[in-house]
């Protein structure tokens, strides 16, 4: 078996579920040490790092003999939960895909990120730096990406995300805002008594969702189309009988490069102050609760055009495209990394059944080799 594709098998095998999604999983200690392992055993010089208990940041590095530019693989650790999935942890190959729980989010990537870098401690880098970071927590907060960047530097990075093998340069943002509208807790039976939080809330809905048809009726940016928002969760009432007295919305706001931070608060603001001067009684106000940016890498930049070389090079045909999700890539260029994503392919993010093609990952660790030499020789 390929080697590289036999540490994927080896990586899928390890139960690496995120912990702050899943309380009590085994997080990423098991998987980080296996990554160390094999970065130790191809010569490059290993630094561990926790960022909270158990759950350590993995930095290799491969130094050239002669000064140069610095290039950057990084990819995460954990993985979302299991539920639903029969062997999660019992990697299977068949068709041409490897199935398992972070096949292809993103142990593929991370697999080809270390193939290449093994191949490059083999044949000897002659100028600059590669390092090869592989980071914990990027499915809820991103402490690892945070840690990283706090302590390491590089002149170029790529994340080896999953994107069919295309050199993705751009890719949303998101913003969570609460909502919390009030009334006054009354016996159902005596409307004069009672305010119900719940119906007030309803107007706060019906706002939203035609704002969300403006946003999605803008010029859409070209490579990852509109803003948009959707209701992700409304908590409210108590018994059939009694009017509610509070009622929460959760909402989720996706961001375009360019969108100030916080926009979507001040987006719920704006509503609720309208709602306010139409109803003096009507109460409610909205909290920040997580954002983060949406990223462009700098259309100077020659790190884009340089991978899509490199891809053509190894067989792949890959396009210049933008993704819907989010990313450390995010967190690296605000570090000041130039940054791209490029990984294999596959399908089941996050789902019962997940699969990364494995000639995709041969192609990307090939891509990667090639990448790395035209980087760090210039």
């Amino acid at each position: 078996m390929d080697p590289t594709i036999a540490l994927l098998a080896d990586l899928v095998a390890i139960d690496s579920v995120n912990p702050s999604l899943v309380p009590g999983a085994r997080g990423e200690g098991e998987i980080a040490q296996r990554i160390a392992a094999e970065c130790r055993a191809a010569g490059l010089t290993v630094d561990i790092a926790e960022v909270s208990p158990g759950r350590p940041n993995v930095v290799a590095v491969l130094d050239g003999k002669t000064p140069g530019p610095t290039l950057m693989f990084c990819g995460h650790m954990d993985t979302v939960g299991v539920s639903g999935m029969t062997a999660p942890f019992a990697p299977v190959e068949r068709d041409g895909r490897l199935y398992g729980r972070g096949a292809q989010d993103m142990k593929g990537g991370l697999a080809a990120m270390l193939g290449a870098a093994g191949q490059m401690a083999a044949e000897g880098l002659a100028r600059g730096r590669l390092i090869v970071a592989a980071v914990v927590d990027e499915e809820h907060a991103s402490l690892g990406a945070e840690a990283l960047v706090a302590t390491w530097r590089a002149d170029g990075a790529v994340v080896t995300e999953p994107t069919d093998l295309d050199v993705a340069v751009a890719h949303k943002g998101f913003e969570w805002v609460e909502v919390e509208t009030r009334g006054i807790a009354a016996h159902g039976s005596r409307p004069r008594d009672g305010r119900d939080a719940v119906m007030r809330m309803g107007r706060v809905l019906g706002r939203l969702e035609a704002h969300d048809r403006r946003l999605q009726k803008r010029d859409p940016h070209p490579l990852l189309g509109t803003a948009s928002l959707h209701a992700s969760r409304v908590i409210g009432g108590h018994e059939w009988s009694s009017y509610p007295e509070r009622c929460v919305l959760e909402i989720e706001r996706r961001t375009l490069p360019g969108e100030p931070q916080g926009i979507g608060r001040q987006e719920v603001d704006a509503i609720l102050d309208a709602l306010r001067r139409e109803d003096e009684e009507f109460e409610g106000d909205a909290r920040g609760v997580f954002n983060r940016t949406a990223y462009e890498v700098d259309a100077g930049q020659p790190l884009p055009s340089m991978l899509i070389d490199a891809a053509n090079g190894a067989g792949c045909q890959p396009g210049r495209v933008g993704m819907s999700f989010w990313s450390d890539a995010a967190i690296l260029s605000a570090a000041g990394i130039p940054t791209v994503l490029f990984g294999p392919g596959g399908a089941g993010l996050h789902s019962r059944e997940e699969y990364v093609r494995v000639a995709d990952v041969r192609m990307c660790r090939d891509t990667l080799v090639a990448l790395a030499r035209a980087f760090t020789a210039r």
